[in-house]
């Protein structure tokens, strides 16, 4: 959408009261949070700021709080500008994110989204034009050129599995071992990202290429035949039930993921299968255009993309009596966040640069040669090819 000024024409009215001639000041343009296109278009930090108060409410989709850090990014948030958060759906998929965009009454429509970049470029006309104050860091590649989508995060795909477990796979081609019968899950690579991802890896695995996914295909058929692959969902749920033991799953995961489960009492662990080193394009954000609460997805996106090294939600004091910009400016940005949480925020390498990135949590985060990863282009075709013979695979 392009940014809307509302534009008063205004002339000076002389008006004669007591002998003296006063002049009436032009009005100040309003401000459409809903169209507005970047910081400056949207009156400033402070305005901003300002505004998302008012509207006291963000509509978050699908953050799980283990996922690269989103609960902290969360509690930071929330606790910093007084602002409640919905997250509806911590476990869903980017597709249910797009179908919620597209379905759901006008106040539960979510004010952004995180989603595989796919799924960005393929609705781009769902989402309206923004761009964070660090815009120019973020690589031209991933991001849509007015600001419907922006990169965010990337990850590397993993595996997080009990440590009890008598033999841990070390490649994915042990998951074909008899060790593994009735142990390995995964989602639904026709609507998440991490799953498409994982059938990536395993392709790899199997000596595919990026253009051919026939080969990780033809490995996961030959693992449910065996009994190996389980066709169940991968949650909490149902790894506490016994459903599976193995999953793959992006890196970034695994620092909450393993101090969630190490409070349960279960010990858990992340490897970078030695056969398959599989980095995804970042996941993008985007603001819908008819966003509930258009002030504070701006200001929430302009959290996200902040590189500040400064306080979070533990050691944040009163921000009450403080200017919109100096409360942004005393929290440490949500690029740095994810860095917290094990991910690889998409200013990264300019952040570096400037010396403004925080040490990520190197004991959880396993250590990997160097990845390779997929274009969107050959995301796509994969996931057309995925999608025509997964029923068949994934059914009991």
């Amino acid at each position: 959408m392009r940014a809307k000024r509302l534009v008063v024409a205004a002339t000076s009215a002389a008006i004669l009261v007591s002998g003296l001639v006063v002049a009436t000041a032009p009005a100040q343009a309003a401000i459409n949070y809903s169209t507005c296109t970047d910081l400056k278009s949207c009156g400033g930090m402070d305005a901003l700021v300002k505004a998302a108060q008012k509207e006291g409410t963000l509509n978050a989709i699908t953050l799980p709080r283990t996922w690269a850090n989103y609960g902290e990014m969360m509690d930071t948030f929330s606790k910093a500008f007084g602002i409640k958060i919905n997250d509806d759906n911590p476990d869903g998929s980017s597709a249910y994110e797009i179908q919620t965009i597209k379905t759901a009454p006008a106040s539960k429509i979510p004010d952004q989204t995180d989603i595989g970049i796919t799924y960005g470029q393929q609705n781009e006309n769902l989402f309206a034009k923004y761009k964070p104050a660090t815009w120019s860091d973020i690589p031209a590649e991933y991001k849509q050129p007015d600001g419907r989508w922006v990169g965010s995060y990337a990850g590397e795909i993993s595996f997080l599995y009990p440590t009890s477990l008598p033999t841990p796979p070390t490649s994915i081609a042990d998951l074909a071992k008899p060790a593994f019968k009735g142990t390995f899950a995964m989602g639904d690579p026709t609507s998440a990202q991490e799953a498409l991802m994982s059938v990536f890896a395993i392709n790899q695995s199997a000596g595919g290429t990026f253009d051919d996914v026939t080969k990780g295909l033809s490995f996961i058929k030959a693992l449910k035949a065996s009994g190996n692959y389980v066709t169940v969902a991968p949650s909490a749920t149902t790894f506490a039930a016994g459903a599976y033991k193995i999953v793959l799953t992006w890196d970034f995961n695994c620092p909450g993921v393993v101090a969630k489960y190490k409070e349960a009492g279960i010990d858990m662990k992340c490897a970078i299968p030695s056969d398959a080193a599989i980095i995804g394009t970042p996941y993008v954000t985007g603001i819908p255009v008819k966003a509930p609460h258009p002030a504070t997805a701006r200001l929430w996106t302009e959290f996200l993309y902040s590189q500040a090294k400064g306080k979070i939600s533990s050691t944040l004091g009163s921000t009450k009596g403080m200017s919109g910009s100096k409360i942004f400016a005393s929290l440490m940005g949500g690029q740095n966040i994810w860095i917290t949480g094990g991910a690889h925020p998409i200013t990264e390498p300019a952040m570096i640069k400037k010396g403004l990135n925080v040490a990520p949590p190197s004991v959880v985060i396993p250590s990997a040669k160097k990845g390779s990863t997929p274009n969107p282009d050959q995301q796509a075709a994969a996931k057309t090819a995925i999608t025509a013979v997964w029923p068949t695979i994934s059914s009991n």
